[in-house]
């Protein structure tokens, strides 16, 4: 293998979207899926963040137009922040579904998981899902 066939990592999902950016949108999409809407100490909780980080980061998340909140207010996706939090938590899906069915350790699949989640190119992550739907069909 030459040299030149070397590259850094580049994540293919969403270029303008850093890992910790993607995990908070998952989250917000999951916690949003019963009722529609988050709040900042049920999104501070379930991330094990301060919820001044919390705040700010969806202050940011917001002027990326993946959401809409107010200050004190509640965190409601927008139509771009609801179709990617529903491809991140189908790619989360899909690596965590592969790991159980490799028997990676039970204590081990959730940060094994989100390595892999936020490194994944669009078609591995294809390949995956097709092979893990072939094996859960099974």
């Amino acid at each position: 293998m030459s040299k030149e066939e070397f590259h850094t990592f580049n994540s293919d999902m969403h270029s303008s979207v850093t890992p910790s950016q993607e995990d908070y949108i998952e989250m917000i999409y999951r916690i949003s899926k019963n009722n529609g809407y988050v709040r900042i100490y049920e999104l501070s909780k379930m991330l094990n963040v301060k919820p001044s980080s919390v705040t700010k980061m969806v202050q940011k998340l917001s002027d990326l137009g993946y959401l809409k909140y107010q200050k004190y207010g509640v965190i409601v996706l927008e139509n771009k922040g609801l179709e990617f939090g529903k491809r991140l938590l189908n790619r989360h899906n899909a690596v965590e579904n592969l790991l159980r069915i490799l028997k990676v350790n039970e204590n081990n699949i959730l940060s094994e998981t989100e390595k892999i989640e936020h490194t994944i190119s669009e078609e591995t992550l294809d390949c995956i899902c097709r092979f893990v739907e072939k094996e859960l069909d099974n």
